[in-house]
């Protein structure tokens, strides 16, 4: 019901305006010129009991008058009035609410409580809100100005939700001003119902849209908003400008990463996971909405920069270099081409310069060359005014030279007066402009970055190469019998650290001078010697971290300096022994993993650069769990220290598997006990490749939510995994799907019969492409359904057949499939994966299930008929839609018995 009824507020046929005046100035007055001035096509409801006409619209008294089933109520009324008139809105079944009105939570304690009872009308009731505090909606292809901004912008594909209504006014302007076309316009408010995350689903959704623009202030749900943003992206550019960089974070922090982990970096680190392109300024935004509006993606970075003056080619490539870039580079055959039509002294390089006396000819013959060429995946065209070039004259002859080509062509044309109408000339050809060079190439590259984003989010990562197995009722005891709050004892950090599989240097506690001799000479020499204290974190400050001690001497004097100093440093804490460890002499590196949990986006982990330069280099990238080993690669290739770790001279590269394997065991730590609040391994040393935690400090806090309803991303469900035997004797393991499968579903496709290929995806399919691949192994677990039976026997992993369950984004109805591979069909295999995909979907409180399947799959059709689908002829004849209905006793009964 949300997102239908979401679509009966954006989509209007019948619409309200309650609070409508004729009273001009007023905003129920604007809001009712605005809508007929647009030239709205359904019908115009005002509401207001002072009037019978309103700018020659019968007027209602009151909702209660108004005709059942009217799809958008716009409300304009003091805010105290607002939960009444909703009420009267769920009796008169309206779809949804644009609540104009402000006063609610920005106003303090008062507003608050009258979004509480908002709140409480609406609940269960399928009735959506936008608002309050907003400008309502634009629609500019169903003629809809529901908000009280004057002006339609051109029709186009790209959508726009702002929190900040005059972010919406600011670019409606510039929409206005270079012909940018919309397809959306979504003053969001302050989201007292709809928020970010269901604006992304719908959009998403609306094959009108090909990209989002979002001002983002605040987010409310934030693991919805990161599950429809990472499913959304996939298909269309998502660009946020995120206001509030400035926020301190971590102004208590208790460890090296907590530290380091700022409000601001999470958000960072989110979009990245998410796939979402961040701006930094509304120009960037701006910039980005014209590029996107009016030219096709790029591909890669390559940019070729055309230009009349050299100066300007200098200045755009100096930026693109700036930002980690080169030109694209001119091969010997586009150089040779070139130099045909351009005086012998140009440039000869990228950027090209074809000087200062190029007329709109000569422009007109290196865009035909350059715009032919496979070398670039853009092209910039510079302008500058000079005495001999003519800017219309150009600006025709690079709209001419454009048509049929797939990548993006923008231009600067700089100057003033003299370029006003060539540039006005350019807008309303699609070609997007810019007042210099500098904005032109950081356009480009905000767009190189979501095909970037687009790349990584369609690679599968690796496996691990060894099973890693995690102790968590070894785990599960520490954390019990340690206090709810403050530091977890050092030596049952330890022993956390090893139960599940991070690499930890040996440690022993000792409590007294001699019991600290006899264990340095268990351990054998040289040793470290460390403080023990719950309430001491940063042991160096206090003396408390003595190197690389070769005898008993040199552990007694160490172990009598740590005691005094650490007593004079604080004298009240508690000074429980030392710890000795044996010394790891000369690490070829030192690194930092930890983790802090975030109040929003819950833990997030950090690497980074360790040893006691961690803090003054910040060399640091954040990820969010869970992790694979794609995404720890990425995680490492964040930082600097990336380039140190493949090795340099006498030092070795690092075991880069190695360290993916810890950080995929910190990640999984972090997803089963949500009240770790800081974990700091700090150094964590290298040496030989090897990674050791030599250092380490847990701070617990109590938490509210149980695992994994802590973490913005669903982890992989890995309690759902069985093993059972089908009729005909196959041992099965039955499991959710995994990023990893992907050549498992390679493997699959490849024993598929032709007819099988046909029933499945209704046409000839000659293999799997990585989009598609990604699509089946990469998913939501919180709104998608998937399940492989792999064969237990099999010596290596072998994928017999896979089913699924495609939720819509209300969690309410699902779309099922079911592929088995053609030597095991009709052995039971898609029964039981069917099955256990149906019990899944009932537990989460799917409402039915539907599916489409040819009439000539005649063994899947009496599967269906056997778990309880009722089958009906299609709207095409030549299949049948089959649907079942979890509320239906019946079923339930059959699916249990099953």
């Amino acid at each position: 019901m949300g997102q239908h009824n979401l679509d009966r507020i954006i989509r209007p046929q019948r619409l309200a305006v309650i609070g409508a005046s004729e009273k001009s100035g007023t905003i129920g007055n604007v809001l009712m010129k605005n809508l007929i001035d647009a030239g709205f096509p359904g019908l115009v409801l005002p509401v207001n009991p002072k009037y019978q006409e309103i700018l020659g619209c019968r007027t209602y008294k009151s909702v209660s008058d108004l005709d059942v089933g009217v799809d958008l109520a716009i409300i304009a009324t003091p805010i105290q009035t607002v939960p009444e008139i909703i009420q009267e809105c769920i009796s008169r079944k309206v779809g949804g609410a644009i609540v104009i009105s402000a006063g609610g939570k920005e106003a303090g304690v008062s507003g608050n409580e009258i979004e509480h009872k908002i709140r409480r009308v609406i609940a269960h009731t399928g009735f959506r809100i936008i608002g309050p505090n907003c400008l309502g909606i634009i629609q500019p292809s169903g003629r809809l100005n529901a908000t009280f901004i004057s002006g339609m912008p051109p029709q186009g594909n790209m959508a726009l939700v702002s929190q900040s209504g005059a972010i919406c006014s600011s670019i409606l302007d510039l929409a206005f001003k270079e012909q940018i076309g919309f397809s959306n316009f979504i003053s969001i408010g302050s989201m007292l119902d709809v928020d970010f995350g269901d604006m992304i689903d719908y959009l998403g959704n609306d094959n009108s849209v090909k990209s989002i623009l979002l001002y983002i202030e605040n987010l409310t749900n934030f693991r919805k908003f990161m599950s429809a943003a990472r499913s959304v992206s996939r298909v269309k550019p998502i660009i946020v400008l995120k206001a509030g960089r400035s926020k301190a974070g971590a102004k208590a922090a208790a460890s090296h990463t907590g530290a380091m982990v700022g409000e601001d970096a999470v958000y960072d680190a989110a979009f990245k996971r998410a796939g979402i392109v961040r701006v930094d300024t509304i120009e960037e935004l701006f910039d980005c909405a014209e590029l996107m509006a009016k030219q096709p993606r790029p591909h890669g970075p390559r940019l070729g920069i055309i230009t009349n003056g050299g100066g300007p080619g200098v200045m755009a490539a100096d930026y693109l270099a700036s930002l980690g870039h080169e030109p694209a580079v001119l091969d010997a055959e586009i150089v040779s081409k070139l130099d045909a039509v351009l005086p012998p002294y140009w440039s000869r390089n990228n950027p090209i310069d074809i000087l200062g006396d190029a007329s709109a000819e000569r422009f007109r013959q290196v865009l035909d060359i350059c715009l032919d060429e496979r070398t670039f995946d853009g092209v910039l065209v510079i302008l500058a005014p000079q005495a001999m070039t003519e800017p219309m004259t150009v600006a025709k002859a690079l709209v001419a030279a454009m048509h049929g080509h797939q990548y993006p062509i923008f231009a600067s044309w700089m100057g003033g007066k003299s370029v006003d109408q060539a540039v006005e000339f350019l807008n309303e050809s699609a070609i997007p402009t810019f007042d210099t060079p500098e904005r032109a190439v950081r356009a480009f590259l905000y767009m190189v970055s979501f095909a970037r984003n687009q790349e990584l989010l369609l690679e599968a990562p690796p496996k691990v190469s060894r099973d890693m197995v995690f102790d968590n009722t070894t785990a599960k005891h520490i954390f019990a019998s340690s206090t709810a709050k403050g530091f977890l004892p050092e030596s049952k950090v330890w022993q956390l650290l090893a139960a599940y599989g991070l690499p930890v240097v040996q440690t022993v506690v000792a409590t007294s001078e001699e019991q600290a001799s006899q264990v340095s000479s268990d351990i054998g020499y040289p040793v470290v010697l460390k403080l023990f204290s719950p309430d001491i974190t940063h042991k160096t400050d206090a003396g408390g971290v003595h190197l690389d001690l070769r005898s008993d001497l040199d552990v007694r004097k160490a172990y009598q300096l740590t005691m005094s100093s650490a007593r004079q440093y604080r004298p009240e804490a508690r000074i429980e022994g030392v710890t000795i460890q044996p010394y790891l002499a000369n690490p070829d590196f030192e690194i930092l993993l930890g983790a802090k949990r975030d109040p929003d986006f819950g833990p997030v982990i950090l690497f980074g650069m360790g040893g006691i330069f961690t803090e003054i280099l910040q060399d640091k990238a954040l990820g969010l769990p869970p992790m694979n080993r794609l995404l720890a690669q990425r995680l490492i290739q964040e930082t600097r220290a990336y380039k140190l770790l493949q090795g340099f001279r006498n030092h070795p590269p690092a075991d880069f598997e190695k360290l993916e394997e810890i950080i995929i065991c910190l990640s999984q730590l972090l997803i089963d006990f949500p009240q770790i609040s800081e974990l700091d391994m700090n150094p964590i040393m290298i040496k030989n490749g090897k990674p050791t935690v030599a250092d380490a400090r847990l701070l617990v806090s109590p938490i509210d939510v149980i695992s994994p309803l802590h973490l913005v991303i669903s982890p992989y469900p890995g309690e759902k995994i069985f093993r059972m035997t089908t009729e005909s004797g196959l041992h099965l393991v039955i499991r959710p799907v995994k990023p990893e499968d992907a050549p498992l579903f390679t493997n699959l496709f490849e024993v598929l019969s032709p007819t099988s290929i046909y029933y499945r995806f209704f046409g000839a399919l000659r293999m799997l492409q990585p989009a598609m691949l990604s699509r089946f192994t990469q998913i939501d677990y919180d709104r998608e359904i998937a399940y492989v039976a792999l064969d237990e026997d099999s010596e290596t992993e072998l994928m017999l057949g896979v089913a699924r369950i495609i939720g819509d984004p209300d969690g309410t109805t699902g779309e099922i499939a079911v592929l088995v591979g053609d030597p095991w069909q009709g052995k039971g295999i898609g029964a039981s994966l069917m099955r256990q995909c149906l019990l899944v979907a009932q537990q989460r409180g799917f409402a039915h299930i539907h599916g489409i399947v040819m009439k000539e799959n005649t063994q899947m059709l009496a599967l269906a008929k056997k778990l309880g689908f009722a089958i009906s002829t299609g709207k095409n004849g030549s299949e049948y839609e089959i649907e079942i209905n979890f509320n239906s006793p019946d079923m339930i009964e059959g699916l249990t018995a099953f």
